[in-house]
């Protein structure tokens, strides 16, 4: 019989000597680092240090090539492919850069990704939808196309997906850089308001108006 699925206990991370390279190419070696539930985190580097491929790893779509990586008791080394995904499904939040949307559909129907596996049914899923969109001051654009939208909306919409899910983990690539500084303030705050809910908020910036915003600095050199 399988083992369990397992699901995260705490969204703590846990890095030991860890290293990313492709053929020839290192991006990181020798990586350690420990980040706790309810810290805002901002991973900074230079172009081509390798920051959004180790969100990728924490977020188990991509593969360490050395060391040990842990989210929470959990050595991800160990997981199969159904665990990976379970704790990806479940219980890991990314908010991309290019906003991770389905252009053709509406906002309403983006936010139906976030509460598939809930158990939310009816007036009590609309509620929350409508609730989230609210947040993030789009609660008139509902029934809107996504490629209608503008950038900042798409990354406000995008924000609200990710209230609805409520991970322990929040992985944030660039998030604020192709933003305009009032919607870049805005999808700041409602992550470090996650973080004050006891999230853990993993940003890989380039922005120092957001790293000055995070509790801490891990630089990819």
């Amino acid at each position: 019989m399988e083992q369990a699925t397992p699901l995260l206990t705490e969204a703590s991370i846990t890095a030991n000597g860890i290293g990313k390279r492709f053929g020839t190419r290192r991006l990181w070696t020798g990586l350690s680092f420990v980040a706790h539930p309810g810290e805002m985190v901002a991973l900074s580097g230079p172009s081509g240090s390798g920051k959004t491929t180790l969100l990728n790893c924490i977020g188990l779509l991509d593969t360490l090539t050395e060391g040990t990586l842990h989210l929470g008791r959990q050595d991800i080394s160990r997981l199969n492919q159904r665990q990976k995904r379970r704790i990806f499904r479940h219980q890991t939040g990314f908010l991309f850069q290019n906003y991770g949307l389905v252009d053709s559909w509406t906002v309403d129907q983006n936010l139906d990704i976030a509460l598939a596996y809930s158990q939310l049914r009816g007036r009590e899923k609309t509620n929350k939808k409508l609730a989230a969109l609210d947040r993030v001051g789009l609660g008139s654009r509902r029934n809107e196309r996504v490629f209608t939208l503008s950038g900042g909306e798409q990354q406000r919409t995008a924000l609200a997906r990710l209230l609805l899910k409520q991970p322990k983990l929040i992985l944030a690539d660039e998030p604020t850089g192709s933003l305009d500084r009032d919607n870049a303030d805005t999808v700041i705050g409602i992550l470090s308001e996650c973080a004050e809910a006891g999230a853990l908020v993993l940003i890989s910036t380039h922005d120092p108006r957001v790293v000055e915003q995070c509790d801490r600095t891990i630089f990819l050199g």
